[in-house]
């Protein structure tokens, strides 16, 4: 989840500029269209040049191209993967005229941002096995599929039912002042309740979305309009006491409530703290942790909540929907079979099964299995009740929710007063939200 892509308001106008001059890799057909079909010459050797920030899931997309090798033999994929300084590599490709075939950005609003350099996919096999929601975070603002999803997603607070039930805590926090008491209780039995990766930019939004829901239900709008109202300077955090106030007081609990030093514990010291039973609740994070802690802990008890944000028990919501999205290519000199690899991959019987027993996400396609997990399992229990909250990460870029991160990081370490970090952060929503 979790890339580090940096600003591209000023740069991407210049790549622009550059990849008109340069052209890109400019050997490809004038379209797309039949991609499906043709799949390039099967005699010719093609390599896809695939470039990810996904680590995580390095081995999963080994399997993958291993299984399309017996398919499509002549077919090479080379994959590349990193995650520290991604985007900043990622526009230096672009503006050296070597866009890799695939490339990995996040959904939502920066569908559009990279959208002059993405193949249309709109009518291709692989858009329409997209469930609709997930189709939606892949689809440009002129609804044009340009994306994707890396996978199906979960974004909850996380918790160890054994430790829970040590303390006494028989419901699952999902209010304000149920998560005060389960914190007195949870310390009351020497337990730490909170695991925090506070080092990591990302896992700031991830908290911080299920606010900005919470402040639109307020308001009466949806959470789109809200982020569109922040993004334009026509709203501040002072009309919306759930992020003026509740926002902030949870941050403070889970900072004195938590681990040490939190501004040093990134993802994996996050994971680590949580399985090993060192705190109660893991915030920022989502189900693609699971099988990161079963290695730790096989025998854990997972649990999973929404964020108590306010007295409105159904204000505690699980977020859903995809936020990462692969990228073709539109320039590439193997456009067509490039499509052709993903059309098998989102439409074949072994595609079905990769997303749930390979990778073992939440697939984002129709008619998939889920993957033998826990947090899935509970993710389609919990939804059988209870309303999906908003991916409302989606509707800012990532360019903002990392200078959000940082702004967070200095409040919790002192640097910045609360007052200084909501001006800043509602500065930074003007200037960076959009790719307008």
């Amino acid at each position: 989840m979790k890339k580090k892509m940096l600003s591209l308001s000023v740069s991407l106008a210049l790549v622009a500029g550059i990849l008109s001059a340069c052209g890109g890799n400019n050997n490809a057909p004038a379209g797309n269209e039949g991609a499906a079909n043709n799949g390039g010459n099967a005699d010719k050797p093609v390599t896809i040049n695939m470039f990810t920030a996904s680590p995580e899931y390095t081995d999963a997309f080994n399997q993958y191209i291993a299984e399309y090798k017996k398919v499509k033999p002549n077919v090479t994929i080379n994959l590349e993967i990193m995650q520290a300084d991604y985007n900043t590599v990622l526009k230096s490709k672009i503006a050296a005229g070597s866009t890799p075939d695939v490339f990995q950005t996040t959904a939502g609003g920066d569908i559009d941002t990279f959208a002059e350099y993405s193949a249309d996919l709109t009518n291709e096999p692989l858009a329409a096995a997209m469930t609709d929601a997930v189709k939606i975070n892949m689809s440009s603002s002129d609804g044009k599929v340009l994306g994707l999803p890396v996978k199906g997603n979960l974004m909850s607070m996380v918790y160890n039912k054994k430790l829970l039930a040590d303390a006494g805590i028989t419901e699952v926090p999902k209010t304000t002042a149920q998560m005060n008491d389960a914190i007195a209780k949870l310390e009351a039995k020497g337990i730490t309740p909170f695991a925090n990766a506070y080092k990591e930019w990302w896992v700031w939004k991830h908290i911080f979305q299920n606010f900005v829901n919470a402040a639109a239900e307020d308001a009466g709008t949806t959470p789109k309009e809200l982020v569109g109202k922040f993004i334009a300077g026509e709203t501040t955090f002072k009309d919306h006491p759930v992020l003026q106030d509740n926002f902030f007081n949870f941050i403070d609990l889970t900072v004195e409530h938590g681990t040490d030093k939190p501004l040093e514990r990134d993802s994996n010291a996050g994971v680590s703290d949580f399985a090993s039973g060192k705190a109660a609740f893991m915030t920022g994070k989502g189900a693609w942790d699971e099988e990161a802690i079963k290695k730790i802990s096989p025998d854990l008890e997972i649990g999973i909540v929404g964020y108590p944000v306010s007295d409105k028990p159904e204000q505690t919501q699980l977020i859903t929907g995809a936020d990462q999205a692969l990228r073709i290519n539109k320039d590439s000199a193997v456009v067509n079979e490039t499509i052709a690899f993903f059309n098998w991959l989102y439409t074949s019987d072994y595609g079905k099964s990769w997303f749930s027993n390979v990778a073992k996400v939440i697939p984002p396609i129709k008619d998939a299995p889920l993957p033998d997990l826990e947090m899935p399992k509970q993710m389609e229990e919990i939804l059988k009740t209870e309303k999906s909250g908003d991916l409302t990460v989606n509707y800012s870029l990532d360019t903002f929710h990392q200078k959000f991160g940082e702004l967070m990081q200095a409040y919790i370490g002192g640097s910045k007063t609360k007052e200084q970090t909501i001006d800043e952060i509602q500065k930074a929503w003007i200037q960076f939200g959009s790719a307008q």
